[in-house]
């Protein structure tokens, strides 16, 4: 059984789905959800599926030998990002080489990089006029959205449509695939 990480810092509904997809899987199993800030959304939304959130702060992330063990005695084999903004640590980018994975809410390498993230993104998409916005599921290095692409999902914009309804079709986009694309890199370790 592979086991992974999940690190959320806001409502958790990309976290909540990935926990839900793997619920009955006998290969994977989400085996640690890991939340920043006390009030997120996706603290509620693992208790409802029974599942446990382990708060942490800057100074605990911080701390090489209190995560790694932290992530050791859950046994992860894999980290998934669902929502987390802060830049991964060397010391876990070492310890987990091509082993933690993101999700950004745009094409990527378009609106990527520090502050770019939800409604910011939606909103830049459409005062530019964009045809099309999508996913891109990547690899993580030590810069914001510069790892390796793994996948990217697309849809169609339509001239008249708001940043909110950018978000719905994006949203859509991340909960079809983003499941399935952690599937098939853990499977593949």
């Amino acid at each position: 059984m592979k086991r992974i990480a999940i690190f959320a810092s806001g409502n958790g509904t990309n976290a909540e789905n990935i926990v839900r997809h793997f619920l009955t899987s006998t290969t994977i199993s989400t085996s640690l959800v890991l939340c920043n800030k006390p009030l997120a959304g996706v603290i509620g939304r693992m208790d409802a599926l029974g599942v446990k959130t382990t708060l942490f702060s800057r100074q605990d992330f911080a701390d090489e030998n209190k995560m790694l063990t932290l992530l050791r005695d859950h046994s992860i084999d894999f980290i998934v990002l669902a929502g987390f903004l802060w830049i991964i640590p060397s010391y876990l980018l070492q310890a987990y080489p091509d082993r933690i994975i993101n999700i950004h809410p745009a094409l990527l390498p378009k609106y990527g990089g520090k502050g770019m993230y939800g409604a910011k993104v939606h909103e830049l998409v459409v005062q530019a006029h964009e045809k099309e916005s999508g996913i891109t599921i990547h690899y993580i290095n030590d810069k914001y959205d510069e790892g390796s692409i793994i996948f990217q999902a697309k849809c169609s914009l339509n001239s008249s449509d708001t940043a909110e309804q950018v978000a719905t079709k994006v949203h859509q986009l991340e909960y079809n695939y983003y499941p399935q694309i952690i599937e098939q890199v853990v499977s593949a370790l």
